[in-house]
């Protein structure tokens, strides 16, 4: 069977063709979408995860490839006193609540595919990676397998940003693409094709479309905003090859992660001593504080988890007027809950597409601590990354050369108004139109493996 395979930052998604439609398989237990998690009691656990789950023809080499790691996670699992088949490795929605109820036991990867085309990484870290995506991609496959009465999925179409990363180019493109590639291998997929993210959000609209158009792309997913112009319509949509169609296109690591990091620095961080003061006059460094929160930024959170950070916080509340914030900061730091308070910034900013005003619930690091959260507040924080999505749209219609006849926007984080209103005031002139803000990349990329496997 051949499906289109969204592995998101955010989320991730499976979709097959019924009858001419698209249908999204039901991955969590109200929802077609499992969040991009994973939860491990050690890191060195996911190896074995992973060599459980293999099919037997692949055992033997990942066991020589592992050796190393894999003799670590049986001292790991002694160490942990758990029993030779308790559950260590946890995805989805399974993972979330796993880290919320040890935040400071384990090992929490949110948004791996936001690491992927990190530039300088090390052997063993992309070892890591790999493990990490391979781990998802068996839980994925073996919850869509069962999900299809017999059937067995052999081939998938996954979507891929135009940039993995901001910096190192096609050097990080490559590498991001192998990891998937691998991992896919190892989940059972007999062979897989890569699909431009936004270009598989254009391809849902365009099969409604009963008009030539060119249309710009604008997709802003959780970790990775890309915009495409591609000419679209009935003269188009049979096509195999679309290259002649694809106009222009532009991509950055920049979406709802970075929106809700900012949110986070701006909301909540002041409560933890953010722009308060030494005796010396002098203002509390803002460093810990960024790396704290910066969820997507695997040095800044090596960093803050270092002996050497909570010994720098420590110094720091000796000589702090506000001595009491900063030792909320040292609780985040020991109990490493960088993660739930950006989670906490995204369920803000999810309420906000509601309401004006919201109270979050901050008493995980202090108890009683509340912050007020508005709009206008998100609006503030979000000003910079805001500006770079207007910036990619122009990019992509410049390198068109044309000015498209209408804006396609998609993506979880477009949801937001505040978002949506700064992407419509770029081209007023424009007609706009709003898309399935989670699904339509499943979609396109679903029905694109059907002609790619043909």
């Amino acid at each position: 069977m051949f499906v289109g395979f969204d592995y998101g930052s955010a989320n991730c998604a499976v979709g097959i063709m019924e009858q001419g439609q698209v249908r999204l398989l039901p991955l969590s237990k109200d929802s077609n979408y499992l969040v991009s998690t994973l939860y491990a009691l050690d890191r060195d656990l996911i190896c074995e995860a992973v060599l459980q789950q293999l099919s037997q023809d692949k055992k033997a080499q990942y066991s020589k490839l592992r050796a190393a790691q894999l003799s670590r996670a049986r001292h790991a699992r002694r160490e942990l006193d758990l029993d030779p088949d308790e559950q260590a490795v946890f995805v989805g929605e399974q993972a979330v609540q796993a880290y919320l109820d040890m935040p400071e036991e384990g090992f929490y990867v949110r948004s791996p595919k936001s690491f992927l085309g990190a530039t300088g990484l090390r052997v063993d870290q992309v070892a890591l990676f790999e493990d990490i995506v391979t781990m998802m991609m068996l839980h994925i496959k073996q919850l869509a397998d069962g999900l299809l009465n017999g059937a067995q999925i052999t081939h998938a179409v996954i979507g891929r940003p135009v940039n993995f990363q901001g910096i190192g180019g096609e050097e990080s493109n490559r590498q991001a693409e192998d990891i998937l590639r691998l991992a896919a291998s190892r989940a059972g997929f007999e062979d897989v094709a890569f699909l431009f993210e936004p270009l598989a959000a254009g391809m849902d609209f365009e099969a409604s479309l009963n008009s030539d158009k060119t249309v710009l792309v604008v997709d802003v997913g959780g970790g990775t905003t890309d915009c495409s112009v591609v000419n679209m319509g009935p003269a188009h949509i049979d096509k195999v090859d679309r290259s002649e169609d694809f106009l222009g296109h532009s991509g950055q690591r920049i979406g709802g992660n970075d929106l809700d990091i900012a949110l986070s620095m701006k909301a909540f961080m002041h409560h933890l001593g953010l722009g308060s003061m030494m005796v010396n006059g002098l203002p509390v460094p803002s460093k810990p504080f960024w790396n704290a929160v910066a969820v997507n930024d695997i040095s800044a959170q090596r960093e803050f988890a270092t002996l050497s950070s909570s010994n720098m916080i420590k110094e720091l509340i000796k000589d702090a007027e506000r001595a009491d914030l900063l030792n909320r900061l040292l609780k985040v730091q020991r109990d490493q809950l960088g993660y739930r308070i950006v989670r906490s910034a995204e369920s803000a900013k999810i309420a906000l597409s509601e309401q004006d005003e919201i109270s979050m619930a901050l008493d995980y690091i202090c108890p009683a601590l509340h912050a007020e959260v508005s709009t206008q507040m998100f609006i503030d924080a979000i000003a910079q990354p805001v500006a770079q999505i207007q910036a990619l749209m122009a990019q992509a219609i410049d390198e068109a050369g044309q000015l498209p006849d209408i804006i396609y926007v998609t993506g979880g984080t477009a949801k937001s108004p505040a978002i949506y209103n700064k992407i419509a005031a770029i081209y007023p002139e424009i007609e706009i139109v709003v898309g399935d803000h989670f699904g339509s990349v499943t979609a396109g990329l679903t029905r694109w493996s059907q002609r790619v496997f043909n």
